[in-house]
C-alpha cells in the first residue's frame, strides 16, 4: 500500500511509484497492509514517522528493538534498528513493522571499550560538514568527518560558516583545506544568518535529495538549517568567547523537508569520531598519499624513515604539508586498529556482518 506518490517524493521516496522488483518491493508485499513511512525524528522512546511533509505521526518499535541493552536472546544491533533518515514499513498508522534495506548510511565507532557502530543517518546523498571560521576551524577535524562520512553514492562538502565575523579569513581557510580540495571535495565559506548567502548550497539540495549536517556544536548548523527553511524553526545560541565551544541546541536528530524539495537532517554537534574500522582513506579524502604511499620502494613502508619512501620526499619537496601527511598517519592507525575489532565481533558473530564494505585491510593494502 503506497500513499499519494507526490507526498513521499517530497520527503525524499527514491521511486516514481513502486519499488522495483527487489528487497524493497518483496518487503512490501509481505507487509500489503502496510504502506512506507520516512523515520523523521529518534527518540529513546520511539520514532517520528512520516508519509508526507506535513504529516507525522509518533509510532511503535518492533518489539526487538525494545530489548534493553543487557537483553542477549533475539537482541538487535543498534546499528540494525531505525535511525533517522531510514523507510519503514507501517501498519495501522501506528506500528512499524519492517525496516527497508539502507541505500547508504553514515556512522562513527561508539564511545567505550566494546566495538559498537553508531549510526548518523541513513539514506544520504549529501554531507555538509559544517566547520566555523572563527575557534571551531579545525582541518584536522575536518579530515577524519570526511574519512567518517564516506558511503558510496554519497557526496561530501565542507561548509565554513560565520565568514561574516570580524576577523575571520575564508582564503587562508580554504588555502589550509587545499590537499582536501585537491581530492575533489568542494569547499564553501557562507554567512549562515543570510537565506540569500546559503543559496550557493542549492546544487546540492536539489529536489529528492537528503542531506545531513555534520559538525561541532556551535558550529553554525541550526542557524544555517534556519536559513535554509527562510524559518528560525531549530533553536540557536551564542558559543562561549573565550573557545569558540557551543552548547547543544539540538538535542536530536531530526529530517526536516526544505522548500527547495531537498531533505536535511540536523544533528547534536560531535566531539568523538571514531572510525568503524570500515573506512578506506583512499576514499576518505586522502586519495593523493595513498597514490604517494604506492610509489614507495617497500609495499609496507609506515613513511617514517625507511628509504626510499614517496611520501616523506613530497613532505620534504614541500608538496605534501606535514600536518596532513601526520593525522593520515593517526587515522590509519586508528582504522587499522577499528578493523581488527570489527574482525573479532564478526567472528563471534558471523551472520551479523553490516551491509556495506567489508573490513579495512592494514597497512601498505594496495
Amino acid at each position: 500500500m503506497i500513499p499519494a506518490t507526490n507526498a513521499l517524493r517530497a520527503i525524499g521516496w527514491p521511486w516514481a511509484g513502486r519499488p522495483a522488483p527487489g528487497p524493497w518491493a518483496e518487503l512490501m508485499d509481505a507487509h500489503p497492509a502496510a504502506g512506507p513511512a520516512r523515520v523523521v525524528e529518534q527518540h529513546r522512546s520511539g520514532y517520528v514517522v512520516a508519509d508526507a511533509t506535513d504529516r507525522a505521526i509518533t509510532v511503535e518499535s518492533l518489539p526487538e528493538w525494545q530489548r534493553p541493552p543487557g537483553y542477549r536472546k533475539g537482541k538487535v544491533a543498534p546499528e540494525d534498528r531505525p535511525v533517522v533518515g531510514d523507510w519503514v514499513l507501517v501498519e495501522d498508522g501506528r506500528r512499524i513493522v519492517a525496516l527497508l534495506p539502507r541505500r547508504s548510511a553514515i556512522k562513527r565507532g561508539a564511545a567505550g571499550e566494546h566495538y559498537r557502530q553508531q549510526l548518523i543517518a541513513a539514506n544520504i546523498d549529501v554531507v555538509l560538514v559544517v566547520c566555523g571560521l572563527d575557534g571551531d576551524f579545525n582541518p584536522r577535524r575536518i579530515e577524519r568527518y570526511l574519512l567518517l562520512v564516506q558511503a558510496e553514492g554519497v557526496t561530501p562538502v565542507v561548509v565554513l560558516t560565520k565568514a561574516d565575523r570580524p576577523g575571520t579569513d575564508a582564503d587562508a581557510a580554504l588555502a589550509a583545506l587545499a590537499g582536501v580540495r585537491a581530492q575533489g571535495v568542494d569547499v564553501v565559506a557562507v554567512n549562515a544568518r543570510d537565506p540569500a548567502g546559503v543559496r550557493v548550497l542549492d546544487r546540492w539540495l536539489q529536489p529528492g535529495t537528503t542531506a545531513v549536517l555534520v559538525g561541532s556544536s556551535g558550529a553554525g548548523k541550526s542557524t544555517l538549517t534556519n536559513s535554509l527553511l527562510g524559518v528560525e524553526r531549530m533553536k540557536t545560541a551564542e558559543v562561549r568567547e573565550h573557545d569558540a565551544r557551543g552548547r547543544h541546541t539540538t538535542t536530536h536528530r531530526a529530517l526536516i523537508a526544505l522548500p527547495s524539495g531537498a531533505c536535511l537532517i540536523d544533528t547534536p554537534g560531535m566531539r568523538e569520531l571514531k572510525p568503524t574500522g570500515e573506512e578506506e582513506l583512499a576514499d576518505g579524502g586522502f586519495g593523493e598519499i595513498e597514490a604517494l604511499a604506492a610509489q614507495c620502494r617497500f609495499r609496507d613502508c609506515r613513511h617514517a624513515a625507511e628509504p626510499g619512501c614517496a611520501v616523506r620526499a613530497a613532505v620534504e619537496a614541500g608538496t605534501l604539508d606535514p600536518g596532513r601527511l601526520a593525522n593520515y598517519l593517526k587515522l590509519r592507525d586508528e582504522v587499522v586498529a577499528a578493523s581488527g575489532r570489527l574482525a573479532s565481533r564478526l567472528a563471534q558473530k558471523p551472520a551479523s556482518r553490516p551491509p556495506g564494505k567489508p573490513p579495512a585491510r592494514g597497512p601498505g593494502r594496495r
